[in-house]
């Protein structure tokens, strides 16, 4: 079973990152589509925490990687994404972390002793992270329609509008309408599922500064050039 992995970005590591993020709107309705429960969640919100699980499926269904994770937004633009890859046989779980400062946006790998750093205006753009922690306009980049009901949760249903997005969907699960974050699937290019279910998610909490910001450890092999 390979390692949990985070959600992919426009930009490689030696170590491939599946969709799944995180991540990340107040939304500008563009056209004034019909409000669904993620606007009605993300409404005035301008931080958020939240602790969940990961599992990754290949196209066939089969299991890749499980992962638990947490992360800490703050809007716009800024976060800070845990994961924690569940230990295969002897072989302990290595934590990986990323990190938008609101200017570059950092991955480390401790495991692998590597940072991989890309300002955060073109690294961010039509990816899953900024479905939480955008800057407004929300509707420009993606299509986003209710999707029902099912499993108890109301479902949202989230498309690139961009040709280059490293993504096919994302369907967001809540309580009510957009009262508890609780569930998040997204399909990928390559036919991977990736789904995180959460278990706590908590909006407007104070959030310190030193959570969403980054410097690379001494020794850390640096790849990229961070925007200054």
């Amino acid at each position: 079973m390979q390692r949990g992995r985070f959600p992919r970005v426009q930009f490689r590591m030696k170590r491939l990152i599946p969709a799944a993020v995180a991540f990340l709107a107040p939304l500008a309705l563009a056209q004034s589509p019909a409000p669904t429960a993620l606007d009605s969640y993300l409404a005035n919100v301008k931080t958020l925490r939240a602790e969940f699980s990961q599992s990754v499926t290949d196209g066939r269904g089969q299991p890749v990687s499980q992962a638990d994770g947490k992360f800490v937004i703050v809007r716009p633009g800024k976060f800070r994404w845990e994961l924690t890859p569940q230990s295969v046989a002897n072989s302990p779980a290595s934590p990986q972390l990323m990190i938008a400062d609101g200017l570059n946006l950092w991955f480390y790998d401790a495991d692998l002793e590597q940072v991989s750093v890309k300002p955060s205006a073109t690294a961010l753009t039509a990816t899953p992270a900024s479905l939480l922690s955008g800057d407004g306009n929300f509707h420009d980049v993606f299509r986003v329609a209710s999707a029902g009901k099912r499993d108890g949760l109301t479902w949202v249903k989230v498309t690139p509008k961009g040709a280059d997005a490293d993504f096919r969907e994302v369907q967001i699960g809540f309580v009510g309408n957009g009262t508890e974050l609780k569930r998040m699937v997204l399909k990928d290019k390559l036919g991977q599922t990736v789904r995180l279910d959460f278990s706590t998610s908590v909006r407007n909490q104070p959030v310190a500064d030193d959570e969403v910001r980054f410097t690379p450890p001494a020794g850390a092999d640096v790849i990229g050039t961070p925007a200054s």
